[in-house]
């Protein structure tokens, strides 16, 4: 019997490392289906939304290099595939998406469930073809992987439902190579240029971001050589913040004010592997070197004085030698000091618990981050979850985090728990879920049951959309229409067939934390925490003080003069610090 495209598609993609397919099986889906079925080499995972599918892909092709895999079938589920395929294009993960689609002999006719793929999927992918023809497919999906692989980021390959049934064609040059990542490293003479200015000037910090990953070890030797404070992003910290007596923590939104004055106060910033997208926050009057390993990032940002092409580890590598020893510590020492008051500061704030269903979620991050494994993968949240997991979740060499850093989306922690438990086995995952994220994808609870994932689901509930809520008030608006009425979700959780917890009681937190990860399977706690918990940038404007002030007059006047009240307690540091 003549091998049919869809069994053709599953040995490339099981010859390429693709270990699962993450879908929503139907109609022009169901030939693929039936080819994984017959192949033992690779898995289907039945997601409940094609958007977790895409969110676990993209969360297993960050944790491994290898090219993750998700489906949607038809004019319905390539929609839903949308969201999770932006974040893992904007987290540089590769992705395949097999969009599968209606017959070829109905394209153009408006026929049922048709959706134009090319249209749909040309903003977040490199690679964007359908294949119509057997000859045309087996290079097309060669490309797409290579596409992905190479390029780190999402290939779609559009595979019409008549076409899966047909036999397959083997195409002599379509060769399946997979070249592994390669060392770039600048010409010597831009080296020579940025050694020079390193050489000349006193004040230096390092910015780094997640290309930094694997280069560690030449990080700390260029902070030592230039005696250089080592300040850095979100998406960077677990690479760089472990085993690091240079680090200062980060700037940007999530930040905190040793990253931000540390960078602010120097004659040259050095940015490594970074795309950091907030420019308010980078400063303007000084000068500017930047390493990127993709040169269209170079000076997008802000006015760089010396950009460099290449990969940090081959970079500094080269550039090292090249540098001379700084006598001079005494900038250093100023931000390591200013650091060292930053954390008794968060420490602080996690002294004080909170009181019933007001628990403060600075103590409860604080809790996890205690508890948690040395190789725990954590997955959070945008939102005030987010900023709770960049305060107080420590790196070290073997933790990893995961977010939707880039794309911002809600509901990304559970999906890429997910993936990210199916790409690891053997190390424990905590998913960080914000009450509003958690609500969106409440249906792959079941996923997480069925295929008995043992993640460890944290729900910091505040009743409310947290970061909306501030965003509003600094804005001078009164919060609307950001309150949620939300379910006992530990007995949603019991009723979907894993262990649910509820926590209101501060003095619980710690020992209901210590016996769900204990728990061999998939737990939910439910944490009730206070929604009027605030997170300060590293530097506040006047504008936003303003705007505070703004937003709690109106609510006094619009007779909520109580959650005026509440915020004041909630951030008496806080707001001390301010004025």
């Amino acid at each position: 019997m003549a091998k049919k495209v869809a069994n053709q598609l599953v040995e490339t993609l099981i010859e390429a490392g693709v270990k699962r397919i993450y879908a929503v099986t139907g109609d022009s889906l169901n030939e693929v289906n039936e080819a994984v079925r017959q192949n033992e080499e690779i898995k289907w995972i039945h997601v409940r939304h094609e958007e977790t599918g895409a969110y676990a892909a993209g969360a297993e092709a960050q944790l491994t290099g290898l090219p993750g895999c998700c489906a949607g079938s038809s004019g319905p589920g390539h929609v839903h595939l949308i969201n999770g395929l932006y974040n893992a294009q904007r987290s540089g993960a590769p992705v395949l998406a097999i969009a599968s689609t209606i017959p070829t002999g109905e394209f153009g006719t408006e026929y049922f469930q048709e959706t134009n793929t090319i249209k749909l999927f040309s903003d977040c992918s490199y690679y964007n073809e359908v294949a119509t023809t057997p000859q045309q497919f087996p290079r097309m999906l060669q490309s797409a992987l290579q596409t992905a692989t190479t390029r780190k980021g999402v290939s779609v390959i559009g595979l019409p439902g008549d076409l899966a049934k047909k036999s397959a064609v083997n195409i002599d040059s379509s060769v399946h190579i997979y070249p592994k990542d390669s060392s770039v490293c600048p010409a010597e003479e831009d080296l020579i240029q940025l050694a020079a200015m390193l050489n000349h000037y006193k004040r230096i910090t390092l910015f780094c971001g997640i290309g930094c990953r694997g280069a560690h070890d030449e990080v700390i030797q260029l902070s030592e050589r230039l005696n250089a404070p080592v300040a850095y992003t979100f998406k960077g910290k677990m690479e760089v913040q472990y085993d690091n007596p240079y680090e200062v923590g980060m700037t940007g939104l999530l930040g905190m004010p040793s990253g931000y004055y540390s960078m602010h106060e120097a004659e040259v910033l050095v940015m490594l592997g970074t795309d950091f997208p907030y420019s308010a926050f980078l400063p303007d009057d000084i000068k500017i070197a930047q390493i990127d390993i993709k040169a269209e990032r170079l000076g997008r940002r802000t006015k760089v004085d010396i950009g460099l092409c290449g990969d940090v580890k081959s970079t500094l590598q080269a550039l090292l030698p090249m540098l001379q020893q700084k006598k001079d510590n005494s900038f250093l020492l100023k931000q390591l000091k200013r650091y060292e008051g930053v954390k008794k500061d968060l420490i602080a704030y996690t002294e004080d618990r909170g009181k019933e269903n007001l628990i403060h979620p600075e103590y409860v991050m604080s809790e996890i981050d205690k508890l948690a494994s040395d190789d725990a993968i954590f997955t959070v949240d945008t939102g005030m979850t987010c900023v709770w997991g960049a305060r107080y979740l420590q790196a070290t060499e073997r933790r990893h985090m995961l977010g939707s850093f880039n794309h911002g989306s809600m509901a990304n922690a559970l999906p890429q728990a997910i993936g990210a438990v199916l790409a690891r086995p053997d190390q424990q995952v905590i998913a960080l879920c914000g009450d509003g994220g958690l609500s969106m994808t409440l249906g792959d609870l079941e996923t997480v049951v069925q295929y008995k994932l043992p993640i460890k689901i944290i729900v910091f509930n505040n009743r409310s959309l947290g970061m909306v809520k501030l965003e509003m008030e600094v804005d001078g608006l009164p919060d609307w229409q950001t309150n949620m009425l939300n379910p006992d979700f530990a007995q949603v959780a019991e009723a979907m067939g894993m262990t649910g917890f509820n926590v209101s009681d501060p003095d619980k937190v710690l020992t209901t934390l210590y016996n769900a990860f204990e728990i061999d399977g998939p737990v939910l706690v439910n944490i009730m925490t206070d929604p009027n918990a605030l997170a300060m940038p590293p530097k506040i404007e006047i504008g936003q003080m303003v705007g505070f002030a703004q937003s709690m007059y109106k609510l006094l006047i619009n007779g909520r003069s109580q959650e005026v009240i509440d915020t004041i307690n909630s951030n008496y540091k806080h707001i001390r610090e301010v004025f």
